[in-house]
């Protein structure tokens, strides 16, 4: 453990803290922000689990073996995302019209470092936004009890870890996480003339755990796993009017997020060709319904609506799946191409869909480039578009975010836009190859 290794990624964690640092105002598009890799994202995120770029140890911590030396990535994802709601017939607020694009542009960000101990051991660290909310809603709008002004959920996570080559064939790896989130939710109270605020922030921890195994010079199959985290949030409910039978002040909740598997695949066909494949589950369906409370412990009330009176965020969403395929050609010593095409589905249903978040399943087009400038400067670029299946919102009885008094009904039409550029930069010299390895990287 030299010092110049020390201080090498020393300087690189700090370089990363204040690329999260200057960006931590940046607004997140999407509840679950999948853009954490511009290398990944230019295959549609097919094979990530599996590795090829230090940026993979988001999926598998497992993967920092398969990058020698002292390393580091940074990342920047623009999300240019679009949803329009229509209201339809069954809205009682129709009059009110329905909204052009809700959802904010976002700059996402991520940072990784990782650096070799010896032959067998690597230590790393990564700081991302795995989660995040923002949108912007007119004041009057047919659907206004159900998405009011501006609301946001941002999250940052810090996860330093550790990653073992046990042989030739098999890694493993682990990593803790640290997670600060910042949540703000407005809702309009129609009936009232009123509207109420949550805002707050908190702490939240879980950890991440991976292997790969190499079972031919040219497979490498990887699978990763990030636990679930209870993200804790305290704060303040404010309302616009006083209301009788309403507790605003001090509360919090807890975001019950999900805990992901992903299961990758890097085949190399020849020395030009290598084939990608990805399928990933997430457990939505533990976010269930989150309980505002107040500092009592006694439930939150407003005088309209929401259970009889109490503030809740009834999320009631479904397992989510992702599938993608994709594949990388070495079109010379200094460029890579690859290309991918993926299926998403969403965890939240016709019965639960409200404006707020008004996702559905998708279909994600992506291409991408490494180019190395030299044998220690390299850059990535991506560039992804998703299209969004036809999307309904009926938030009627049996829709867990009715209020028992609004009815709104409509249909939002949305796609998204995602560019990605990464910067990678090695510290030290690399090391003479061994004269036997399975490894292909």
């Amino acid at each position: 453990m030299s010092f110049r290794g020390l201080k090498a990624v020393l300087l690189a964690c700090g370089g990363i803290g204040a690329l999260l640092a200057g960006m931590a105002d940046a607004n997140a598009g999407g509840f679950a922000l999948r853009e954490q890799s511009a290398y990944g994202q230019g295959s549609s995120y097919a094979g990530v689990a599996a590795g090829g770029d230090l940026s993979s140890m988001f999926w598998n911590p497992a993967t920092m073996t398969q990058v020698p030396g002292i390393q580091t990535e940074f990342v920047a994802t623009g999300i240019f995302p679009y949803a329009s709601n229509t209201p339809g017939a069954g809205s009682m607020l129709a009059a009110f019209g329905g909204t052009n694009n809700t959802i904010d542009n976002a700059l996402v960000p991520a940072g990784y470092a990782s650096w070799q101990l010896n032959p067998n051991m690597w230590l790393g660290l990564s700081l991302n936004s795995p989660f995040g909310l923002s949108v912007s809603f007119p004041d009057l709008w047919a659907g206004r009890d159900y998405a009011a002004n501006d609301s946001s959920i941002k999250t940052y996570n810090a996860t330093p870890s550790f990653a073992y080559r046990i042989n030739d064939w098999i890694s493993v790896g682990v990593g803790v996480q640290i997670q600060y989130g910042d949540a703000s939710v407005s809702r309009a109270i129609t009936p009232a003339a009123s509207e109420f605020n949550l805002s707050g922030d908190g702490w939240g921890y879980g950890f991440t755990a991976g292997v790969t195994v190499t079972p031919t010079p040219t497979t490498t199959i990887g699978l990763g796993y990030r636990s679930a985290i209870n993200q804790k949030i305290n704060g303040t409910m404010t309302l616009s009017a006083p209301l009788p039978g309403s507790t605003p002040g001090s509360v919090s909740t807890t975001l019950d997020l999900p805990d992901v598997v992903s299961l990758g695949l890097r085949q190399r066909v020849d020395p030009q060709w290598t084939l990608l494949g990805t399928v990933e589950w997430t457990n939505w369906s533990r976010i269930g319904t989150s309980t505002v409370v107040q500092g009592n412990g006694a439930p939150a009330t407003v005088l309209s609506g929401f259970g009889g009176g109490n503030v809740t965020l009834p999320f009631q969403y479904e397992d989510g799946w992702f599938f993608s395929v994709g594949a990388e050609y070495q079109w010379t010593d200094r460029l890579a191409v690859r290309g991918g095409v993926a299926y998403e589905k969403s965890p939240i249903t016709d019965d639960v869909r409200i404006p707020l978040i008004p996702d559905n399943d998708r279909t994600w087009l992506s291409v991408g480039s490494t180019y190395k400038i030299s044998k220690d400067l390299s850059f990535d670029l991506a560039y992804s578009h998703a299209f969004v299946k036809s999307t309904t919102i009926n938030v009627v009885a049996g829709n867990p975010s009715w209020d028992g008094i609004i009815n709104y009904a409509g249909t939002v039409s949305s796609h998204f836009d995602i560019l990605s550029v990464a910067l990678k930069y090695r510290f030290d010299e690399p090391p003479p190859p061994p004269s036997s390895s399975l490894y292909h990287k």
